[in-house]
């Protein structure tokens, strides 16, 4: 039998004929306002839900009484109302798995970028002020043999820590809820990557990537505290969320402690407001969000969300489910 599919973000073609050959589709982006009413009559009837990046909460879910999944094209799900829906049974799908590899591509390249001042270096070549070589004022700093510190350790942090440490012989530290075997989660990194406290790594180590999820423990984890906790010089990187860093706190530690620079992927809004100090800090490597957002990641991403929406549908269970009842 033919159900109700609301679509809420775009879809590559060949997903949505695939969603459009079993089922009655809805494309409505509610975050255009000409599409918004749309959207709005076709929760009223939608079984299923699939898009990204946009919030679904109590009052979004109230208007749905007939949904049973929606399948969100994204790993992170602190859009969504988990208590609610782990009330009312719905399945929450996303999109573990896919990303790891350019998620991980991108933070080393954040990592380096930051180190070794690359963007501020090449907006030097771009604006016509290279005129002589440059001086110390303008030198990087070295990556390989580093210390690094990840903070979360799940896939795509172990597939930072195997370039930090296969690629650039850095020791890598990590801090996770509880240590990961790595016998058999990460046998590469045997010997090469050591579980400690938060406060130890921030002490010890000389780079310090965030890798967290959003949730109550980590939201707002690093702050005034942790920043101070770090060695004069280091380098922090943040791509998890956001909101599990105090804006404030790292700005205040640029400023005014001893943190020598930032790499930024993500932030406690998005996109960065205009008046946002971070924007133009000089200390500060910003990109826009862009973890997974290469042509070959996305249309992975979209592809297994198409598969669990369907498998959900058809009441199978999907293998990318997230569990709402333990968040």
């Amino acid at each position: 039998m033919r159900k109700h599919i609301l679509v809420f973000r775009e879809l590559p073609p060949d997903q949505l004929a695939r969603l459009q050959a079993l089922h009655e589709v809805t494309v409505a982006d509610p975050r255009l306002p000409a599409q918004l009413p749309a959207f709005r009559a076709a929760l009223a009837t939608a079984e299923g839900l699939i898009g990204a990046s946009y919030p679904v909460d109590d009052a979004l879910l109230a208007a749905a009484p007939r949904l049973r999944v929606i399948s969100s094209v994204s790993v992170g799900v602190d859009n969504y109302a988990l208590p609610a829906l782990a009330a009312r049974g719905i399945l929450l799908c996303h999109t573990p798995g896919v990303l790891d590899e350019t998620v991980a591509d991108t933070v080393f390249a954040l990592l380096m970028a930051t180190n070794r001042r690359i963007v501020e270096l090449a907006n030097l070549v771009r604006d016509g002020r290279w005129t002589q070589n440059i001086g110390e004022d303008l030198f990087g700093f070295d990556v390989h043999g580093k210390t690094l510190g990840l903070l979360g350790f799940g896939r795509i942090g172990q597939a930072i820590a195997r370039r930090a440490a296969l690629g650039f012989g850095m020791p890598v530290l990590y801090h996770a809820r509880r240590p990961v075997d790595l016998a058999v989660q990460a046998p590469e990194l045997r010997g090469r990557a050591q579980h400690m406290p938060l406060d130890e790594l921030l002490a010890r180590a000389d780079i310090v990537v965030a890798m967290l999820p959003l949730s109550g423990e980590t939201r707002g984890l690093m702050g005034a505290r942790e920043f101070a906790l770090m060695k004069a010089g280091a380098i922090f990187v943040n791509g998890g969320r956001g909101a599990t860093v105090q804006e404030d706190a790292l700005l205040q530690a640029l400023d005014h402690g001893t943190l020598r620079a930032a790499g930024l992927d993500v932030f406690a809004t998005e996109p960065l407001p205009i008046d946002s100090p971070l924007r133009r800090h000089p200390k500060v490597t910003a990109l826009p969000h862009i973890g997974s957002a290469t042509f070959e990641t996305r249309h992975a991403m979209a592809e297994l969300a198409t598969t669990s929406l369907l498998q959900a549908l058809a009441g199978e269970r999907p293998a990318a489910v997230f569990d709402t009842t333990t968040s």
